[in-house]
């Protein structure tokens, strides 16, 4: 299990950046840790993040739907979610 996040951390985030030294990486992977677990769809869970931070809705006329993007890592990561 330790194997599989270690090749996505690399895949999705440390193989896209440049990183300056042992703090920044710290603050890069507390980042990126901050997006993984709450938010990112994970395959083994039905597309579902393993900690939600709320119940998501059914789905509905996806043309009616207005989106809130917010960027992670200085814009590596998107993560969407419904606008208020």
């Amino acid at each position: 299990m330790a194997e599989r996040w270690v090749g996505t951390v690399r895949r999705e985030c440390t193989d896209r950046l440049l990183i300056y030294g042992e703090g920044h990486l710290r603050r890069v992977l507390q980042a990126y840790e901050r997006h993984y677990n709450p938010h990112r769809p994970h395959r083994s869970r039905d597309r579902r993040p393993p900690q939600p931070l709320h119940v998501p809705a059914p789905p509905t006329d996806l043309d009616q739907i207005r989106l809130q993007r917010r960027q992670v890592l200085d814009g590596l990561i998107n993560q969407y979610q419904r606008a208020a």
